[in-house]
């Protein structure tokens, strides 16, 4: 904004104050209906707002049952079917809850005497992590905090010691004898847990015990007397954010019947900090509860003299009020301001006057600053459309112009309107290339935009050539590239939208999962073989993906697998075999032989769709911290208890239930061979998408004869696959254009 522009702003706020009649105060009615009719409102001294109820008619989903326990005296609210018990219920978004307090004592003997450390767990609502702290209390303690967030794990902690009682400080706790930190934003598991370095051997005589709570910042305060009490205590408050679903308010407003904003007064606002869902809040000027129908009324700010502030007069509207001079009399009307005065103003005419006249100037002033700015901004997309490569790509576009799939160049206008200016609500995901937006076309076309954070500048000959290679590959299994932008600083790419989520997602998520069969499984296990023995077999150039993982696979409606993500992938000249490249891809699915030579072959694919192969058969993520160390890699453990004649054992409960066994344990071997550690023992897609295929089919391939199928077992077990079709090694690939250029990029993360 230039300074022009700000000048005016301020003028025009000016005038405002001068003479709008208008406020925007408001005030609660002193009633309004805060659960649906014929619902309990409270329980013992709790009150239960809607979308909570302590009945199915009374709730908006299972989240928000409230468990009314009338053993107790008074009665106490517990979350759902848990032992949360609640203690406040808040419109805004958030409730507070009792959680326990985690302890570890010890007698004189360095024996530990009792201990408790509490676990709680959210479904859809996740804890504060700005008015809650993690706080450990203890002479010779560590603690620490565990659970997950997002859907991934987190950890966190602190070390609290001191050597005698002299060494608390009181009401600071800054790391003698007590310590705190903050936890992760959107954590939905807390788990706490306690240690003692030398079990309080040393601090004995005045303290033998150490805790640790996740409790609201204020609930707590560090004295000798509170620190005696905490065993007493038990539980401290600790508070927890909760909203609607897990859509934005843009995706539930398409569904009328399930938007929970009733109101007509009402408005929506997203869940802030990149979590999940949405909530509803009143207009401004009135009061009530949006999520019941009508549920948000007007406030009549007048019956209450210190919302309107009127001096004389004062008028109240929907929504809002004015003041008013009797007549004769001209001001504003309200105390503190410019008061009823007799008379008429001059000097408010001749302000009003002079201010017209500099609003006008400043209008022009205006007007020039912006038309210079978009002079400078066709000048910039000229440049970056040039920069970009941008002739290039056009005359490679008239040379295939005949043809019906060639690249549509964007520009960049097309594309803000397509993603409401690259609003965060329209944010897909995000993965280690950049952000990923979904975009409606004018001609109703659903695409999805994936906007890069960085590209070499010596490198788009490269890019260009990848984006023509790719606009040209015609597969049912891989996402369609149907054009780009090149008038922003970085090239933008559109692909087709794909609406089911990941393979990921119907891996790990427990409510997908149950609907996910074997056969759908292996139907897209050999969906994603037959498109990467494409790409390195059949597609012109050879290509190697790079960054095969299940994140990276797309379901459509009919669960067929589209794959995507091409940002990391290589294009490799016909006369090589393999490129030295830097690093890339995600822990995991990683192949070691690359990791270690940094030479990448097709075989670096082969191990990565390896790994996708024994996720889809067992339902586990690829790293996990909760397994032993030396499993907690998902290849390492399958390869272990495959060793042991124990694959049964781990395989997922729809897999073994569905699932012929002899079928099993032949597409076990085929991901057992694409794990070896050395590439030319490992099979080439070909080789993968053939057996798959053929398994799918419930049919022997042309290789198997009748009888041999213990041969067959033989050769994959000992990583002979490779030599069961007489097929030549595809070539590896590599493209310049590249976004890890210097320096090595494990992802953690995924996108689209």
């Amino acid at each position: 904004m230039g300074f022009l522009q700000i000048q005016l702003i301020k003028l025009l706020a000016i005038l405002v104050i001068i003479a709008s009649p208008k406020s925007l105060l408001s005030a609660a009615p002193p009633n309004f209906p805060i659960s649906k009719p014929n619902c309990t409102d409270h329980c013992g001294s709790i009150s239960i707002p809607y979308p909570f109820g302590t009945t199915e008619d009374c709730y908006h989903s299972h989240d928000f049952f409230v468990n009314c326990s009338q053993t107790f005296n008074p009665p106490k609210a517990f979350l759902a079917n848990s032992t949360i018990e609640i203690i406040d219920i808040s419109l805004d978004g958030q409730l507070t809850v009792l959680q326990f307090i985690a302890h570890e004592c010890y007698s004189q003997n360095r024996t530990r005497v009792s201990y408790k450390y509490p676990r709680i767990w959210f479904s859809m609502f996740t804890v504060n992590n700005t008015a809650n702290k993690f706080t450990v209390i203890g002479c010779d303690t560590y603690g620490y905090i565990a659970g997950r967030r997002l859907n991934r794990p987190y950890r966190t902690g602190c070390t609290p010691y001191c050597y005698a009682e002299d060494d608390l400080n009181e009401g600071s706790c800054t790391g003698l004898g007590c310590c705190s930190t903050s936890i992760p934003k959107e954590a939905s598991m807390v788990y706490l847990t306690l240690g003692s370095y030398y079990n309080f051997s040393y601090v004995w005589n005045f303290n033998n015990c150490s805790y640790a709570f996740l409790a609201e910042e204020s609930a707590f305060t560090l004295s000798p007397e509170n620190i005696a009490n905490l065993t007493k205590v038990e539980k401290l408050p600790m508070v927890v954010d909760w909203a609607i679903g897990n859509r934005t308010c843009q995706e539930a407003k398409m569904n009328p019947s399930t938007y929970a904003c009733r109101s007509g007064n009402s408005t929506c606002h997203n869940k802030p900090d990149n979590g999940y869902g949405y909530r509803c809040a009143c207009l401004e000027g009135y009061k009530g509860n949006p999520y019941l129908t009508d549920g948000c009324q007007d406030v009549n700010e007048c019956e209450d003299p210190k919302l309107s502030k009127c001096e004389k007069n004062c008028v109240n509207t929907i929504g809002s009020f004015y003041c008013t001079c009797p007549k004769g009399y001209h001001g504003d009307g309200k105390e503190g301001g410019r008061d009823c005065i007799r008379g008429e103003s001059i000097t408010f005419k001749l302000v009003a006057g002079i201010s017209l006249g500099i609003i006008v100037l400043l209008l022009t002033a205006c007007w020039m600053d912006l038309e210079l700015k978009r002079r400078r901004q066709i000048k910039m997309r000229q440049m970056f459309f040039l920069q970009n490569g941008g002739i290039l790509l056009q005359e490679k576009v008239t040379r295939r112009e005949r043809s019906s799939d060639t690249t549509t160049i964007f520009s960049e206008s097309e594309l803000q309107k397509a993603t409401n200016n690259f609003h965060n609500n329209m944010i897909l995901g995000q993965g280690g290339f950049g952000t990923v937006y979904k975009g409606f076309l004018p001609d109703n076309r659903i695409v999805a935009i994936k906007k890069s954070k960085e590209v070499d500048p010596n490198q788009i000959e490269q890019f260009i050539n990848e984006v023509t290679i790719l606009s040209q590959i015609n597969h049912r299994n891989i996402v369609k590239l149907q054009g780009c932008c090149l008038e922003t600083q970085v090239p933008l790419l559109v692909y087709e939208f794909i609406n089911n989520g990941t393979l990921f997602e119907h891996i790990h998520n427990k409510a997908k999962a149950r609907f996910f069969s074997w056969e759908t499984r292996l139907k897209i296990a050999a969906e994603t073989a037959n498109v990467l023995s494409y790409l390195h077999s059949a597609a012109s150039t050879p290509i190697i993906h790079r960054d095969i993982k299940s994140t990276n696979i797309l379901l459509d409606h009919t669960l067929t697998a589209k794959v995507s993500d091409f940002g990391a992938s290589r294009l490799v000249p016909l006369d090589q075999t393999q490129l030295s490249t830097l690093v890339y891809g995600t822990l995991g699915y990683l192949d070691p032989e690359y990791m270690q030579t940094n030479q990448l072959t097709e075989k670096s694919d082969v191990y990565s769709f390896g790994v996708v192969l024994v996720e889809l058969l067992t339902g586990k993520k690829v790293l996990s911290f909760d397994r032993p160390e030396e499993e907690r890699g998902l290849a390492n453990l399958f390869l272990s208890v495959m060793k042991e004649d124990r694959l049964f054992e781990i395989l997922e409960e729809n897999v073994t239930r569905e699932g012929n066994k002899k079928q099993l344990m032949k597409v076990a071997m085929v991901a057992k061979s694409c794990l070896h550690v050395k590439g030319d023992d490992r099979p080439c897609m070909k080789e993968v998408a053939m057996e798959l295929e053929g398994l799918m089919l419930g049919e022997k391939h042309p290789w198997i004869q009748p009888g041999h199928d213990e041969e067959v077992k033989g050769f994959l077990l000992e990583g002979e696959f490779s030599r069961a079709i007489n097929v030549g090694e595809d070539n590896s690939t590599s493209i310049g254009f590249d976004s890890a250029k210097d320096h090595v990029t494990l992802s953690m993360g995924g996108g689209r």
